[in-house]
Parts: C-alpha cells; sequence; structure tokens
C-alpha cells in the first residue's frame, strides 16, 4: 500500500517530499519554511513575517486534507535565533485557539535557503466522543 498525499498549490516545496502524509487519519505535515508559493522565494521580512507565511503554507495543506487549525495536535518550530522565540510566539498564539496544541520549539545552526523559521505540525480529525 503506498503513501496516502496530500499536495496543496498553495504552499512552498523546495525539494522531493510530500507535504503531507495521511497515516490512518493522523496527518504529518512536512515542515514548511516561509516560501512564498507564488515567487518560489523565501518571503522577505522580520521572524514575525517569515512566521507568517510558514504557518500560511502549513494551514493551505491542512485545508486541501479537509482540516483545520483545531485539529493540530502537536507543533515543532525551528528557530535559528532563539532571540525571536518571543516574537514567533506572538504570531503562534494567533494561530490557535485554546487548548493550543503540543509544542516544541528547537534552536538550529541553519535551515534551507536561509530562513529564519521551519515548522512541521500533526493533525487529527478531532472527533465527538458521544456519552
Amino acid at each position: 500500500m503506498g503513501r496516502k498525499v496530500v499536495m496543496s498549490p498553495n504552499a512552498g516545496k523546495t525539494g522531493p517530499y510530500s507535504h503531507a502524509v495521511d497515516a490512518g487519519g493522523c496527518l504529518f505535515l512536512s515542515g514548511q519554511t516561509p516560501i512564498d508559493p507564488a515567487a518560489g522565494q523565501l518571503v522577505e521580512g522580520d521572524i514575525t513575517a517569515q512566521t507568517r507565511q510558514s504557518f500560511s503554507n502549513l494551514f493551505h495543506v491542512l485545508e486541501e486534507a479537509g482540516l483545520t487549525p483545531d485539529d493540530v495536535q502537536k507543533v515543532n518550530v525551528y528557530l535559528t535565533d532563539m532571540d525571536d522565540f518571543e516574537a514567533m510566539n506572538a504570531v503562534y498564539a494567533e494561530q490557535f485557539s485554546e487548548p493550543y496544541p503540543a509544542r516544541s520549539t528547537v534552536g538550529v545552526a541553519a535551515l534551507v535557503g536561509g530562513a529564519k523559521i521551519e515548522i512541521e505540525m500533526i493533525a487529527k480529525k478531532s472527533q465527538n466522543i458521544e456519552e
């Protein structure tokens, strides 16, 4: 059985990977850097602009899979400068409502294309539990 792949024309892509893979109802989204899909280039600007673009790319992939930010269970954030944490965190807080997904934030030496941030997610369609 092959992978069930989700691709979005509205998300950037810089290599041989799928935007997301559906593994039995869990959607594993590849890390997105702040690539403007229309231009095919990194968005210029500070960490705020780059964080917004990374989320935009990811949310387009979620939409393509029929999911929303409310279905996101786990987020991994990679920053090249941990001094950008507060600004990233402010944008992050605007993307989700409480209760927030689980999250890890890791400082890394470098990212592809000189990006300041990369974000990846795991999502699963929320199910109503009937009592």
